[in-house]
């Protein structure tokens, strides 16, 4: 597939390329990133370029990986948002948000924008998110872009060599007021 560019009133959604590497890695040296994201550390400019010279371009062509730069009106790199396609309907969504433009709505404002491209143009019928225990600005990024958090899945995610809980949430097209490729039956409520 070819990239895709999506635009917001304040944002320009686009894939990364070799003129992004720089910014990509400076962002990267932010220890919260390091922390509640799975990249390398120490983040090093090779694994931006690796990222920004193949990982992004070649999830593009396969299809199994639908990287997103958040860029702002003066070109600033904001964040980075990815969705990676995990079958059946489904896709799993992570970001990050640079440390200079955090709590602005940008993530937020770009996390809608992409769910709603998925679930028009791929056809998608959920899409997860999901963060280490603890991450509470990734959570609140979920939860203002509409996203119902389900629970807590034991030793999910492995970061850095270590097992950790990870929360688990989920949006479907019916959340943003678009039709599902398929119905869904919800189970019904019951009291334990």
């Amino acid at each position: 597939m070819d990239p895709v560019t999506l635009a917001t009133d304040r944002l320009l959604l686009r894939t990364v390329g070799p003129r992004d590497t720089g910014a990509v890695h400076d962002a990267c040296q932010d220890p919260d990133i390091q922390r509640w994201t799975t990249i390398p550390s120490p983040y090093l400019r090779e694994h931006a370029r690796d990222f920004t010279e193949r990982m992004a371009p070649d999830g593009w062509a396969d299809g199994s990986l639908f990287t997103f730069g958040v860029f702002l009106d003066s070109g600033d790199l904001a964040g980075m948002l990815g969705l990676t396609m995990r079958g059946l309907g489904t896709a799993e969504i992570g970001f990050w948000a640079t440390r200079r433009h955090r709590c602005r709505g940008h993530i937020t404002e770009a996390t809608l924008a992409v769910c709603r491209w998925a679930f028009t143009d791929l056809a998608l019928d959920r899409v997860e998110w999901r963060a280490e225990v603890g991450n509470r600005a990734s959570r609140a990024v979920a939860e203002r872009a509409g996203f119902t958090v389900e629970g807590t899945l034991r030793a999910a995610t492995n970061n850095k060599g270590v097992r950790r809980d990870t929360w688990v949430g989920s949006l479907l097209p019916s959340d943003l007021g678009l039709p599902s490729t398929a119905p869904y039956l919800p189970a019904a409520r019951t009291e334990t």
